[in-house]
Formats: structure tokens, sequence, C-alpha cells
């Protein structure tokens, strides 16, 4: 097995007289914003994560820039959108000269670790990270029947069908992720440090450890609203894909179940991310790291009929977003303020005392965090190219533009420049039920939107 080598260098004068401080960066994949206790959410148990929120700043308002992997988490690491980035579809590995978070902190004497799925597609390239765990490395630790199990038991990527898993919990990747984060925590506790830290649930499969599916044994769980006519009033490629993959027409027993197992998934991260964290406490390094915890995208959960992602529903492109600082500023407290995932670099270079990087999409939103002054933003802007072998089995609409999305305050605009667009008054239909984009009335808020959107598209 692949371990942090245990001799490190001694943190240098410098950076210990410094008022520079170390970022701890919690990744999920796939987290519905919605499906975590700090976000109000009576069914998913997610202790861990809200204890750090506790102790620091909720973010109720944060979007993605691509709802799904590759783009998203791109622009995580660059703060710059997909279209600018290069890496737009689950297939386009980020450019080799992509300069990164890692290169930033990296250039400033910090080691640089990615520990878990960073969906770089190019495993060769490490994007400015110093250190490397990845699916192949917890593979490699497996005997040939246990990694037969696992592929078993978590090979159906795309499964909705809940179930427990029969695997023991140290087979599971994420296990194995939180121990090499605990290693390189206690191997960096003397010199500083990026460390992301990179979980692959609650993804599907939704096939939890039997112990996070018993938790929700006998518990009430809420079914989202699926309507008749759900999917009918806009783009006409989410309805043939919903249909396509069977979700359309999951049962509400089939459902509940499939709830069941993606609540499960969500509980068993939440518990590698309080194994991470928890470390970091009892080295003390809490009181100079910064903690970050935020999913690339989030999930639909069978609203509107659909799972996964690839669209722009606010269970899809709406992210958890949670910072604490060593002062813990604002422990407890939320924002309603929009805020974009390409802020985050810019954000965590100034929080962690680093000149803030310029000439990148994001900007910084410190400020929300420590309680300074900030003129947010007045909307957010996410892109969705469509993926081969995705999106739908013919991959009819592969290659066309993609969906643009501009999310105001109160209006979100889904923009297909060759296809039937979509308008949501979030204040009346905060469920996106009801496509208004073709009332005379809303031609002027169209227009004003479709122009952000195509200002910030560089396709």
């Amino acid at each position: 097995m692949k371990a942090v080598a245990a001799a490190v260098a001694a943190p240098s004068f410098a950076f210990a007289q410094s008022k520079r401080r170390n970022l701890l960066f919690l990744c999920s994949d796939q987290h519905q914003a919605a499906a975590s206790g700090c976000y109000g959410h009576a069914e998913a148990l997610t202790p861990h994560i809200d204890e750090i929120a506790a102790g620091g700043v909720r973010f109720e308002s944060a979007y993605c820039q691509s709802p799904v992997c590759v783009p998203s988490r791109g622009s995580i690491i660059t703060g710059n959108y997909p279209s600018r980035h290069g890496a737009k579809i689950l297939q386009d590995p980020l450019p080799a000269d992509a300069a990164t978070i890692a290169h930033l902190f990296g250039d400033h004497g910090y080691s640089t670790a990615a520990i878990g799925k960073m969906h770089f597609v190019d495993e060769s390239l490490t994007h400015g990270f110093g250190h490397r765990v990845n699916a192949q490395t917890h593979l490699a630790r497996l005997t040939r029947e246990e990694a037969r199990a696992f592929q078993r038991d978590q090979g159906a990527g795309g499964g909705t069908s809940g179930r427990p898993s029969a695997m023991p919990e140290r087979l599971f990747r994420d296990t194995f992720y939180a121990e090499e984060s605990v290693r390189f925590l206690r191997a960096h506790r003397d010199s500083p440090f990026c460390l992301w830290s990179s979980f692959f649930m609650p993804h599907t499969p939704l096939v939890p450890h039997r112990k996070y599916w018993d938790l929700y044994e006998g518990r009430h769980l809420t079914l989202p609203d699926r309507r008749n006519d759900a999917l009918e009033g806009g783009f006409h490629g989410h309805l043939v894909r919903a249909r396509e993959r069977g979700w359309y027409q999951q049962t509400d027993d089939q459902l509940r179940e499939a709830i069941r197992g993606y609540y499960g998934n969500v509980s068993q991260m939440d518990a590698n991310v309080g194994r991470v964290f928890d470390t970091l406490r009892e080295l003390g390094l809490d009181r100079n790291t910064v903690v970050v915890y935020t999913s690339d995208h989030g999930e639909m959960a069978g609203a509107h009929r659909m799972w996964t992602k690839h669209n722009m529903y606010e269970q899809s492109v709406r992210v958890p977003l949670v910072i604490r600082t060593p002062d813990e500023d604002g422990a407890g407290s939320s924002r309603e303020q929009i805020v974009e995932q390409v802020d985050l670099l810019p954000t965590l270079a100034e929080l962690c005392g680093l000149d803030v990087p310029q000439g990148v999409d994001g900007r910084s939103f410190a400020p929300l965090v420590t309680g300074g002054k900030h003129t947010p933003r007045e909307w957010a802007y996410s892109e969705y190219y469509f993926c081969r072998r995705v999106f739908t089995a013919d991959d009819r609409f592969v290659g066309k533009p993609p969906i643009l999305m501009v999310r105001a305050d109160r209006w979100k605009l889904n923009y297909l420049s060759w296809e039937r667009s979509e308008l949501f008054d979030l204040r009346s239909d905060p469920g996106e039920h009801q496509n208004v984009i073709d009332d005379p009335g809303n031609a002027g808020i169209v227009k004003e939107l479709t122009e952000i959107a195509q200002s910030n598209y560089r396709g």
C-alpha cells in the first residue's frame, strides 16, 4: 500500500512567523445541499458535517459551475468556468498546463495532497499536488478476491436501487481515503499543508455499508414531489433521459428504498469526514487550519422523476458549502448571498494569508466568512455540456451547444441557443415545476439573463 513518508521537513521560519494557515478541503461527490442536518433536513443524518458547520459559516446559495464531476472539479481547483479551463465533459482531462490551487499553495511552501476522487481523467497528471492517492491506489491494496467483491458490490456506478452492502467497511474506497488523509495529517503536523480529501460517496450506487443502511430502519422518509407531468414543460432531453433510465417509472416503494440507500451513503461519507476532522483536532491543527466542506454537485434523488445530475434543477446544481476558520468567525451562522465554486480558490487564498490570484473567473467572498464588507454576486452561472454515453444512449445531443444557467435572486434561466429554454420564478415556484419562458411579461428578464449567459460563455 502506498503510504505517505513519515519524515517531513520542519516548517520554515517565515511560515511560522506569518499569518498563513493550513487548508483542509473536504469534498464529497453528488451530495444534495438539502440532505444535511445543518441545512435543516430532518431525515438525512450528518452529525460530523453539522459539527463543522456549528463552528463555521454555512452558505445557503452556493452553486457549482457544471452539474457533472470533471468540469465542476476543474472549476473548483482553477477558479475558472469550464468553457475557459477546457474540461467540459466527463471524458475531458483538465489540460496539463492549467494553474490550480495546488500550484498556488505549493509555490508558497505548502505540502500539497489530493487524496481520493479528483476525476482528473488522465491520472498521470497531478496538477500540482505533490502527493496523490486515487482509486488505483485503493484497488492495489486489496487481494484479488477482495477486489472482485468490491467490483460486484460497488461496480454499478449508475445504479439507483437501494440495498445494504455485503462488504466489510474496510473495503470501501472512502474508508481508505479517510485513513490516508489521517496518515497525511499526522505526517505533516509540523509543516504547512494543503490537503484535498475527496470522497466518492454519496455517489451512486446506493449501496452503503449495512450499519449506515440500518440507521434508516423504520424511519419515515419523505418522498420528493413527482408530478405526473414532470419534465414536460421544458427541454425535452431531460424527459428522454429519465424515461430511458427507468427513473420516470419508479414506484413509491422503489423510490423509498433508493432514498434510504442515498441517505445511507450520505451518512457513511459523513462518518469518514468526521474521522479526518477529528484527527485534525486531536493533533491541535484546527488552531491554524481553514476547513471547507462541499460537494462537486448535487443529486436529484427522485425529484422531477430524475436521479443523478446533468441538469440545472436546484437539487443538481446547488451545493452544500461550509467554511470554518481557526477563529471560528461567524460560528454557526449562515449566509444567503449567492456564491460560486469558482470563488473558492481566491477566497481560500485570502483566508489562508496568501495573495489572491488575479485573472480568474472567481472572486473572493472571504469577508462573508470573517464579517467584513462584501459586494455580493447578483447571479450564479453554470454550464452543462452533453456527455457522451451518459446523457442518452444514442448521444443525440452530444456536440450541441451547452445549457447555460443564470440564477438570480428571483429568476433562473436555463438557456439553450438551439432548443426550448426554461425560465423559473423561484419566488412563486421554488420547486421549478412551471416553465414560464413563454409568458410575454417575462420577455425583459429573459433578455437580461440571456445576455449574462452569453457574455460568460467562451464557446
